[in-house]
Protein backbone atom coordinates (compact mmCIF):
# COMPACT_ATOMS: atom_id res chain seq x y z
CA UNK A 1 0.00 0.00 0.00
CA UNK A 2 1.28 3.63 -1.43
CA UNK A 3 0.95 6.14 1.22
CA UNK A 4 1.30 9.64 0.40
CA UNK A 5 4.34 11.71 3.08
CA UNK A 6 2.76 13.78 5.71
CA UNK A 7 4.55 16.54 4.42
CA UNK A 8 3.34 16.59 0.73
CA UNK A 9 -0.04 15.79 1.58
CA UNK A 10 -0.12 19.05 3.94
CA UNK A 11 1.36 20.77 1.47
CA UNK A 12 -1.19 19.52 -1.27
CA UNK A 13 -3.91 20.48 0.73
CA UNK A 14 -3.33 23.95 1.69
CA UNK A 15 -2.72 24.58 -2.03
CA UNK A 16 -5.91 23.08 -3.14
CA UNK A 17 -6.99 25.17 0.29
CA UNK A 18 -5.70 28.51 -1.02
CA UNK A 19 -7.00 28.12 -4.60
CA UNK A 20 -10.70 27.36 -3.41
CA UNK A 21 -10.27 31.04 -0.91
CA UNK A 22 -8.88 32.90 -4.28
CA UNK A 23 -11.51 30.78 -6.82
CA UNK A 24 -8.18 30.04 -9.17
CA UNK A 25 -8.62 26.05 -9.86
CA UNK A 26 -6.78 24.85 -12.68
CA UNK A 27 -9.99 24.90 -14.98
CA UNK A 28 -10.26 28.55 -13.65
CA UNK A 29 -6.25 29.58 -14.41
CA UNK A 30 -6.97 28.08 -17.91
CA UNK A 31 -10.15 30.53 -18.63
CA UNK A 32 -8.59 33.60 -17.13
CA UNK A 33 -5.82 32.98 -19.94
CA UNK A 34 -8.09 32.43 -22.69
CA UNK A 35 -10.19 36.03 -21.15
CA UNK A 36 -6.38 37.35 -21.08
CA UNK A 37 -5.77 36.45 -24.95
CA UNK A 38 -9.66 38.13 -25.99
CA UNK A 39 -9.11 40.82 -23.96
CA UNK A 40 -5.51 41.34 -26.58
CA UNK A 41 -7.14 40.78 -29.09
CA UNK A 42 -9.82 43.62 -28.35
CA UNK A 43 -6.75 45.98 -26.87
CA UNK A 44 -6.31 47.17 -30.90
CA UNK A 45 -9.59 46.81 -32.82
CA UNK A 46 -9.39 46.74 -36.55
CA UNK A 47 -9.92 51.17 -36.51
CA UNK A 48 -7.04 51.20 -34.30
CA UNK A 49 -4.80 50.58 -37.86
CA UNK A 50 -6.91 52.75 -40.03
CA UNK A 51 -5.24 56.08 -39.06
CA UNK A 52 -1.62 55.23 -39.35
CA UNK A 53 -2.31 53.70 -42.40
CA UNK A 54 -3.77 56.72 -44.16
CA UNK A 55 -1.12 58.73 -43.08
CA UNK A 56 1.62 56.17 -44.24
CA UNK A 57 -0.40 56.15 -47.33
CA UNK A 58 -0.68 59.92 -47.61
CA UNK A 59 3.00 60.80 -46.72
CA UNK A 60 4.81 58.10 -48.03
CA UNK A 61 2.53 55.99 -50.94
CA UNK A 62 0.94 58.83 -52.25
CA UNK A 63 3.72 60.76 -53.03
CA UNK A 64 6.58 57.92 -54.59
CA UNK A 65 3.45 57.16 -57.01
CA UNK A 66 3.09 60.96 -58.02
CA UNK A 67 7.25 60.80 -58.70
CA UNK A 68 6.77 58.06 -60.59
CA UNK A 69 3.92 59.65 -62.55
CA UNK A 70 5.56 62.78 -62.96
CA UNK A 71 8.53 61.22 -64.27
CA UNK A 72 7.10 60.51 -67.02
CA UNK A 73 5.78 64.15 -67.70
CA UNK A 74 7.19 67.42 -68.55
CA UNK A 75 5.55 70.05 -65.48
CA UNK A 76 5.24 72.97 -63.84
CA UNK A 77 3.38 74.05 -60.93
CA UNK A 78 0.87 75.00 -62.68
CA UNK A 79 0.40 72.31 -65.70
CA UNK A 80 1.81 68.76 -66.87
CA UNK A 81 2.38 67.04 -70.76
CA UNK A 82 2.79 63.27 -70.71
CA UNK A 83 5.76 62.15 -72.98
CA UNK A 84 6.23 58.61 -71.62
CA UNK A 85 10.35 57.69 -71.37
CA UNK A 86 12.04 60.91 -73.01
CA UNK A 87 12.45 62.13 -69.57
CA UNK A 88 14.68 58.76 -68.85
CA UNK A 89 16.01 58.78 -72.73
CA UNK A 90 16.97 62.26 -72.12
CA UNK A 91 18.70 61.86 -68.93
CA UNK A 92 20.87 58.93 -69.87
CA UNK A 93 21.92 60.13 -73.38
CA UNK A 94 23.22 63.44 -72.06
CA UNK A 95 27.05 62.53 -70.77
CA UNK A 96 26.94 65.48 -67.75
CA UNK A 97 23.80 63.78 -66.62
CA UNK A 98 24.92 60.13 -66.67
CA UNK A 99 27.99 60.77 -65.51
CA UNK A 100 26.61 61.40 -62.27
CA UNK A 101 25.82 57.97 -62.27
CA UNK A 102 28.71 56.67 -62.64
CA UNK A 103 30.40 58.92 -59.80
CA UNK A 104 27.22 57.95 -57.89
CA UNK A 105 28.53 54.16 -58.11
CA UNK A 106 32.13 54.79 -57.51
CA UNK A 107 31.83 56.94 -54.86
CA UNK A 108 29.35 54.72 -52.43
CA UNK A 109 31.42 51.99 -53.01
CA UNK A 110 34.79 53.42 -52.16
CA UNK A 111 33.08 55.22 -49.23
CA UNK A 112 31.86 52.15 -48.24
CA UNK A 113 34.56 49.92 -48.46
CA UNK A 114 37.02 52.40 -46.97
CA UNK A 115 34.73 52.24 -43.74
CA UNK A 116 34.26 48.65 -43.43
CA UNK A 117 38.42 48.12 -43.49
CA UNK A 118 39.73 51.36 -41.52
CA UNK A 119 36.64 51.15 -38.93
CA UNK A 120 37.16 47.38 -38.48
CA UNK A 121 41.35 48.08 -38.19
CA UNK A 122 40.40 50.70 -35.76
CA UNK A 123 38.13 49.03 -33.58
CA UNK A 124 40.51 45.87 -33.10
CA UNK A 125 42.99 48.88 -31.83
CA UNK A 126 40.57 50.35 -29.50
CA UNK A 127 39.13 46.95 -28.10
CA UNK A 128 42.64 46.37 -26.70
CA UNK A 129 44.48 47.89 -23.64
CA UNK A 130 45.68 50.81 -25.01
CA UNK A 131 46.81 53.57 -23.23
CA UNK A 132 44.42 56.38 -23.73
CA UNK A 133 41.74 54.50 -25.56
CA UNK A 134 38.99 56.58 -24.32
CA UNK A 135 40.07 59.83 -25.73
CA UNK A 136 40.94 58.51 -29.09
CA UNK A 137 37.61 56.72 -28.77
CA UNK A 138 36.10 60.35 -28.60
CA UNK A 139 39.05 61.83 -30.82
CA UNK A 140 37.69 58.74 -33.92
CA UNK A 141 33.85 59.80 -33.21
CA UNK A 142 34.25 63.92 -33.16
CA UNK A 143 33.41 64.36 -36.56
CA UNK A 144 30.63 62.44 -36.68
CA UNK A 145 29.14 65.37 -34.16
CA UNK A 146 30.06 68.30 -36.63
CA UNK A 147 28.07 69.67 -39.49
CA UNK A 148 28.55 68.00 -43.04
CA UNK A 149 28.30 71.18 -44.63
CA UNK A 150 30.55 72.87 -42.09
CA UNK A 151 32.95 70.15 -42.60
CA UNK A 152 32.52 70.72 -46.48
CA UNK A 153 33.41 74.35 -46.63
CA UNK A 154 36.17 74.11 -43.66
CA UNK A 155 37.78 71.65 -46.11
CA UNK A 156 36.87 73.71 -49.13
CA UNK A 157 39.41 76.54 -47.72
CA UNK A 158 42.30 73.73 -46.27
CA UNK A 159 42.03 72.53 -49.68
CA UNK A 160 42.53 75.44 -51.90
CA UNK A 161 45.64 75.17 -54.35
CA UNK A 162 46.66 78.42 -53.57
CA UNK A 163 46.03 79.82 -49.78
CA UNK A 164 44.92 75.79 -48.47
CA UNK A 165 46.89 75.25 -45.61
CA UNK A 166 47.76 71.69 -46.79
CA UNK A 167 49.38 72.95 -49.68
CA UNK A 168 51.24 75.30 -47.44
CA UNK A 169 52.40 72.20 -45.26
CA UNK A 170 53.34 70.01 -48.48
CA UNK A 171 55.32 73.25 -49.68
CA UNK A 172 57.27 73.29 -46.17
CA UNK A 173 58.55 69.94 -47.39
CA UNK A 174 59.49 70.79 -51.36
CA UNK A 175 55.98 69.28 -52.39
CA UNK A 176 54.07 71.05 -55.11
CA UNK A 177 50.28 70.32 -53.69
CA UNK A 178 47.79 69.30 -56.51
CA UNK A 179 44.44 71.15 -57.04
CA UNK A 180 42.32 69.17 -54.54
CA UNK A 181 38.95 70.58 -55.86
CA UNK A 182 40.00 72.22 -58.86
CA UNK A 183 41.55 69.08 -60.60
CA UNK A 184 39.07 67.18 -62.67
CA UNK A 185 40.64 64.53 -62.32
CA UNK A 186 41.34 64.78 -58.20
CA UNK A 187 37.79 66.35 -57.13
CA UNK A 188 35.56 63.45 -56.91
CA UNK A 189 38.39 61.71 -55.09
CA UNK A 190 39.44 64.65 -52.41
CA UNK A 191 35.58 64.80 -51.63
CA UNK A 192 35.76 60.80 -50.80
CA UNK A 193 38.46 61.60 -48.38
CA UNK A 194 36.88 63.96 -46.55
CA UNK A 195 33.71 61.49 -46.09
CA UNK A 196 34.84 59.02 -45.12
CA UNK A 197 36.94 60.89 -42.12
CA UNK A 198 33.74 62.13 -41.08
CA UNK A 199 31.51 58.44 -40.94
CA UNK A 200 34.62 56.58 -40.05
CA UNK A 201 33.37 57.50 -36.31
CA UNK A 202 30.14 55.91 -36.53
CA UNK A 203 31.52 52.74 -38.68
CA UNK A 204 34.47 52.00 -35.89
CA UNK A 205 31.62 52.67 -32.83
CA UNK A 206 29.27 49.55 -34.55
CA UNK A 207 32.14 47.38 -34.79
CA UNK A 208 33.03 48.70 -31.07
CA UNK A 209 30.18 47.36 -29.85
CA UNK A 210 29.97 44.29 -32.37
CA UNK A 211 34.09 43.36 -30.51
CA UNK A 212 33.11 43.85 -27.09
CA UNK A 213 30.34 41.72 -27.17
CA UNK A 214 31.91 38.60 -28.05
CA UNK A 215 32.18 36.21 -24.64
CA UNK A 216 35.28 35.87 -22.98
CA UNK A 217 35.60 32.31 -23.04
CA UNK A 218 36.02 32.10 -26.94
CA UNK A 219 39.07 34.63 -26.14
CA UNK A 220 40.50 32.40 -22.92
CA UNK A 221 39.80 29.42 -25.73
CA UNK A 222 41.79 30.90 -28.19
CA UNK A 223 45.06 31.45 -25.41
CA UNK A 224 44.83 27.67 -24.22
CA UNK A 225 45.00 26.82 -27.92
CA UNK A 226 47.96 29.19 -28.20
CA UNK A 227 46.20 31.40 -30.66
CA UNK A 228 48.46 34.65 -31.42
CA UNK A 229 47.16 38.12 -32.45
CA UNK A 230 46.45 37.55 -36.10
CA UNK A 231 45.01 33.80 -35.47
CA UNK A 232 42.06 35.31 -33.21
CA UNK A 233 41.48 38.23 -35.72
CA UNK A 234 40.91 35.88 -38.85
CA UNK A 235 39.14 32.75 -36.78
CA UNK A 236 37.74 34.58 -33.68
CA UNK A 237 36.90 38.65 -34.40
CA UNK A 238 36.35 38.89 -38.25
CA UNK A 239 33.53 36.34 -38.33
CA UNK A 240 31.75 37.11 -35.51
CA UNK A 241 32.33 40.65 -36.43
CA UNK A 242 30.04 39.65 -39.29
CA UNK A 243 26.79 41.78 -37.97
CA UNK A 244 28.84 44.52 -37.77
CA UNK A 245 29.99 44.42 -40.70
CA UNK A 246 26.30 43.64 -42.39
CA UNK A 247 25.37 47.06 -40.78
CA UNK A 248 28.43 48.86 -41.58
CA UNK A 249 28.22 48.33 -45.28
CA UNK A 250 24.46 48.73 -45.86
CA UNK A 251 24.32 52.17 -43.91
CA UNK A 252 27.22 53.75 -45.28
CA UNK A 253 26.35 52.06 -49.18
CA UNK A 254 22.74 53.75 -48.78
CA UNK A 255 24.78 56.95 -47.24
CA UNK A 256 26.63 56.90 -50.22
CA UNK A 257 24.34 56.73 -52.82
CA UNK A 258 22.53 59.66 -51.53
CA UNK A 259 25.23 61.82 -50.44
CA UNK A 260 24.77 65.56 -51.25
CA UNK A 261 25.72 67.90 -48.59
CA UNK A 262 29.41 67.22 -48.64
CA UNK A 263 29.82 67.39 -52.22
CA UNK A 264 27.46 70.63 -52.90
CA UNK A 265 29.47 72.64 -50.04
CA UNK A 266 32.88 71.58 -51.48
CA UNK A 267 32.79 71.88 -55.16
CA UNK A 268 29.00 72.24 -56.09
CA UNK A 269 29.49 68.87 -58.22
CA UNK A 270 32.78 70.76 -60.34
CA UNK A 271 34.59 71.48 -61.92
CA UNK A 272 32.56 70.93 -64.68
CA UNK A 273 30.31 68.14 -64.12
CA UNK A 274 33.97 65.76 -63.06
CA UNK A 275 32.15 65.55 -58.90
CA UNK A 276 28.75 65.27 -59.90
CA UNK A 277 26.56 62.61 -57.82
CA UNK A 278 23.02 62.22 -59.04
CA UNK A 279 21.43 63.66 -56.08
CA UNK A 280 23.64 66.85 -57.22
CA UNK A 281 22.29 66.31 -60.76
CA UNK A 282 18.72 66.52 -59.65
CA UNK A 283 19.34 69.16 -57.44
CA UNK A 284 20.71 71.46 -60.45
CA UNK A 285 17.86 70.25 -62.65
CA UNK A 286 15.01 71.85 -60.52
CA UNK A 287 17.01 75.21 -60.47
CA UNK A 288 17.15 75.23 -63.77
CA UNK A 289 13.19 74.61 -64.33
CA UNK A 290 13.82 71.34 -65.37
CA UNK A 291 11.30 69.66 -62.97
CA UNK A 292 10.02 66.72 -65.37
CA UNK A 293 14.05 65.48 -65.78
CA UNK A 294 14.18 65.57 -62.23
CA UNK A 295 12.02 63.88 -61.49
CA UNK A 296 13.07 60.94 -63.41
CA UNK A 297 16.65 61.46 -61.54
CA UNK A 298 15.12 61.31 -58.64
CA UNK A 299 13.19 58.03 -59.56
CA UNK A 300 16.68 56.43 -61.05
CA UNK A 301 18.46 57.36 -57.78
CA UNK A 302 15.34 55.31 -55.88
CA UNK A 303 15.96 52.46 -58.37
CA UNK A 304 19.71 52.39 -57.94
CA UNK A 305 18.87 52.30 -54.38
CA UNK A 306 16.44 49.74 -54.22
CA UNK A 307 18.54 47.25 -56.54
CA UNK A 308 21.78 47.34 -54.71
CA UNK A 309 20.90 47.69 -50.79
CA UNK A 310 18.02 45.42 -50.90
CA UNK A 311 19.54 42.23 -52.43
CA UNK A 312 22.92 43.02 -50.45
CA UNK A 313 20.36 42.91 -47.01
CA UNK A 314 19.14 40.20 -48.11
CA UNK A 315 22.33 38.57 -48.92
CA UNK A 316 23.85 39.57 -45.46
CA UNK A 317 20.99 38.94 -43.77
CA UNK A 318 20.93 35.11 -44.94
CA UNK A 319 25.05 34.69 -44.15
CA UNK A 320 24.00 35.71 -40.53
CA UNK A 321 21.35 32.96 -39.94
CA UNK A 322 23.64 30.20 -41.61
CA UNK A 323 26.65 31.18 -39.05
Amino acid sequence: MVTQAPDQSAAVGRGRGAAQRKGTSPRAGSGHAHARGAQWKKVYPLWFYIVPGVIYLAIFIVPTFASFFFSLTRWTLSSWEFIGFDNFVSFFQEPSLSRGLVNTIIYAFLTSGAKVVIGLLLAVLLTTNLVGKTFLRSVVFFPVLVSTVGVGITFKALMNPEDGLINQVLGWFGVSGPGWLTSPDLALFSIIIVDIWKGLGIATLIYIAGIVSIPAEYYEAAKVDGAGAWSRFRHLILPLSRPATATVIILSLIGGLRSFELIWSMTGGGPGYTSDVLASVIYKQYQAGFFGLSTAGNVVLFVLVAVIAIPLNYFLTRRQVEI
